[in-house]
């Protein structure tokens, strides 16, 4: 049975917001299951949703025998949307991880002292899941990070601009109407903001130093939004990632090599699980 989207509402932003959600069980190898496991949080790229991970989180979930939580952020899918005067700073994904996140987590009522969740992040939800980790170290378990920004490239700044001109002339806006309620919250809260020209300068590289917890990051070869030398720098500041690089890969790694991406995030949790020591390493691109 596919489990409801349900509604919770935050105070953000000077008024209450409604936040779509869905927690999921797992609901493959019941013997898997471990009271004690922890919760994992997905958090999605710049214009996705709750609904654009399709089956993906569930499909995880099972794998790895752990709940979830999938969410759609603030202007996103069913929450709610911008205000009309609304205009998103160059702040927007620390204010994500600072604020919106943390109240969603205690709106929810999930406890994170004995069992800390893990988060999942894909590009922008990827950046808002290491501020996070950065903000509170002690509340995050570990961390699955899939094409991360750490800082603004050239390639991200021409592929905004070309999602930009598709918007306007083609029919990618009748498309993400069928994840939004409102697409042009969706689309220009995200696009606005990177194409600011202060925001070239954005960089979080000196920000994610307190990062303690496992830190699992994917990155396709042929990523359209960012190259590889996102991932390398996150294991120059944190030594103890593990860098996987995808081949036959773009920007959507759970999209584009799904089962290596499972595969992947399940033996990384099985070997923190078991305590097991996990050094830093660089996989050659498979």
């Amino acid at each position: 049975m596919q489990p409801r989207v349900e509604f919770v509402e935050i105070d953000w932003a000077g008024r209450r917001v409604r936040i779509e959600h869905q927690r999921l069980r797992p609901q493959r190898d019941p013997a898997r299951r471990t009271a004690d496991a922890p919760l994992l949080v997905f958090l999605h790229e710049g214009l996705g949703s709750l609904a654009m991970w399709r089956d993906f989180p569930q499909r995880l979930c099972d794998a790895l025998g752990w709940p979830g939580l999938v969410y759609s952020r603030p202007g996103y899918g069913r929450s709610t949307p911008r205000a009309a005067d609304e205009r998103w700073e160059l702040d927007f994904m620390h204010r994500q991880a600072w604020e919106v996140l943390p109240a969603l987590l205690d709106a929810l009522q999930i406890d994170r002292s004995d069992h800390s969740p893990w988060l999942f992040g894909h590009s922008d939800g990827a950046s808002i899941a290491l501020l996070h980790a950065a903000r509170y170290p002690r509340r995050v378990g570990g961390l699955v990070v899939l094409a991360p920004h750490l800082f603004v490239e050239d390639v991200s700044v021409a592929s905004i601009r070309r999602a930009r001109s598709n918007y306007q002339h083609t029919d990618l806006k009748q498309r993400l109407a069928r994840y939004h309620d409102d697409p042009d919250s969706a689309f220009w809260g995200w696009n606005d903001v990177w194409l600011q020209a202060p925001f070239l300068r954005w960089n979080i590289e000196a920000e994610i130093a307190p990062i303690a917890c496992p830190l699992l990051a994917l990155q396709g070869v042929d990523d359209e939004y960012g190259t590889l030398a996102q991932i390398h720098a996150l294991a120059r500041h944190l030594p103890h990632a593990v860098l996987i690089e995808l081949a036959d890969c773009g920007h959507s790694p759970h999209r584009d090599r799904p089962e290596r991406v499972i595969d992947e995030t399940v033996h990384f949790a099985a070997a923190q699980t078991a305590r097991e020591p996990t050094a830093p390493r660089h996989q050659p691109t498979a």
